[in-house]
Formats: C-alpha cells, sequence, structure tokens
C-alpha cells in the first residue's frame, strides 16, 4: 500500500508525479530543485543558496511524513558542474550528522529542469 506525501512547504508537483510516496516504512522523494513555495521563484542566487533551498524543500517533505534528516538512508544529487562540488558539499553536509550520513551519489548532469544548477531526491525510513 502507498501513500501519498504532499506538504504545501515545498513545491509543488508541475507533472503527473508526487513529492514522496511512503511505502511500508519506506518514503521515496521526487528530485527537488530550488522553487521557493512560498512564491514559485527560483533561487539562483549562489550555488550555496541554490542547494539551501533544495535541501529546504527535502526538509519540508521528510517532515510531512514525519521524518527528519536522520532517517535518510539514501540520496542522489545532480548537479551541472562538477566545480561546484566542495560548495554544494558544505550545505548539504550541514543537514546531517556526519557519523550517521546516508549512502550518496553524486552525478554531473547535461541538463536539469527549469535550467536549475543541481537537484536532490532522497530515500528514508522509519
Amino acid at each position: 500500500m502507498k501513500k501519498i506525501i504532499f506538504t504545501e512547504n515545498a513545491p509543488a508537483p508541475i507533472g503527473p508525479y508526487n513529492q514522496a510516496v511512503l511505502t511500508g516504512n519506506m518514503l521515496y522523494t521526487s528530485g527537488q530543485i530550488a522553487i521557493n513555495p512560498t512564491d514559485g521563484n527560483l533561487v539562483t542566487s549562489s550555488i550555496e543558496a541554490e542547494t539551501k533551498q533544495v535541501m529546504e524543500n527535502v526538509k519540508a517533505i521528510l517532515e510531512a511524513a514525519g521524518m527528519t534528516f536522520e532517517n535518510v538512508i539514501k540520496s542522489t544529487i545532480f548537479i551541472m558542474n562538477m566545480n561546484d562540488f566542495g560548495a554544494i558539499n558544505t550545505v548539504y553536509g550541514s543537514y546531517f550528522n556526519e557519523k550517521t550520513a546516508p549512502a550518496r551519489e553524486t552525478v554531473q548532469v547535461a541538463c536539469l529542469p527549469k535550467n536549475v544548477n543541481i537537484e536532490i531526491s532522497v530515500i528514508a525510513t522509519i
């Protein structure tokens, strides 16, 4: 049985998908980009600000499912420029306890939705 997770504190889906799906004790989020859910604008002033908004969107979805970043077991980061990795990693890392951080991959891609610089999805468990 699956349960759709939705919160107004993260960007609303713009296609045939949901912010997240909970099945059993596993939560799968859709990729989040730096859309501010309050005004719908993209946050792209810097890679740090963009990453922070993405992480805040992920946080809102986790909270809607009754979870925190401590529940995340796997994350996937798609970035446009691997040269941004250090700055992204600093912001991303501030959301996790290093000793219990999830497994992760970071992949440079050719293009992302709305021409953003970063997209992150996570898998979490209760």
